[in-house]
């Protein structure tokens, strides 16, 4: 998993964070040296953002009763923001704890340190709150599989469970499943700015170059929370 050049300035949860933290994740991936270390840098992308409208305080959303299903309108389902706990995903099988991913000194990304987790980059929105939440993790590891490594064959209408430490559980359905070349990557579709509970989830795909320790595309999974329980 690459590490990429963070966010160094700005309000720490405002909506534009996601769109900014293309920066950071883009080449989200796993690295195989022989280390174990993350893989190999690329120059970054473009920090470009869309304006964006100042995001609603904890709980102005309209916070849907608990069992609230795919029939309510997005849009109306605004959570106050709570750090998610666990994902899970049943079409393939994963349930995973969630790592904190954060920032380095040096301003980079901090990636999942146990490849069998997934983690949640904490300065974005948090899954369930307004805004497009990201949760990355690795598709391999040192040769081996590691917790994201079917996501490329998630389908649209796939559930997503993320448990939070508010104790509720937040239902995202996904809507589509993309796989883009890394130095293509469309950073502001991913992460614009969006007037409802989104959720991302980042991995690689595409050929591994062994000599490069690097995965030429990004599979990115766009969903949209669809129930509170």
């Amino acid at each position: 998993m690459s590490r990429r050049p963070a966010l160094r300035a700005g309000t720490r949860h405002a909506p534009v964070i996601a769109a900014v933290a293309a920066a950071l994740l883009l080449t989200a991936c796993a690295g195989e040296d022989g280390g174990g270390t993350a893989a190999s840098q690329d120059p970054p992308p473009a920090r470009s953002a869309p304006n964006a409208e100042p995001e609603a305080d904890a709980g102005a959303g309209s916070e849907p009763e608990a069992g609230s299903g795919a029939g309510q309108d997005a849009k109306a389902m605004d959570l106050a923001r709570s750090a998610p706990q666990r994902v899970s995903i049943p079409s393939l099988g994963v349930s995973s704890e969630l790592e904190t991913l954060g920032q380095n000194k040096d301003g980079a990304m901090t990636t999942p340190e146990n490849p069998d987790l997934a983690g949640w980059y904490e300065p974005g929105p948090a899954p369930g709150s307004r805004g497009p939440a990201v949760i990355a993790g690795h598709v391999t590891w040192n040769g081996a599989d590691a917790v994201f490594k079917g996501l490329k064959t998630m389908k649209a209408g796939d559930t997503i469970e993320v448990a939070r430490e508010d104790g509720k559980t937040a239902t995202f359905t996904a809507d589509r499943v993309e796989e883009y070349p890394k130095k293509k990557f469309p950073t502001l579709e991913v992460y614009k700015n969006i007037d409802h509970a989104g959720l991302r989830l980042i991995t690689c795909g595409g050929e591994f170059d062994a000599d490069r320790h690097y995965y030429a595309n990004n599979v990115t999974v766009f969903a949209s929370m669809t129930g509170v329980a």
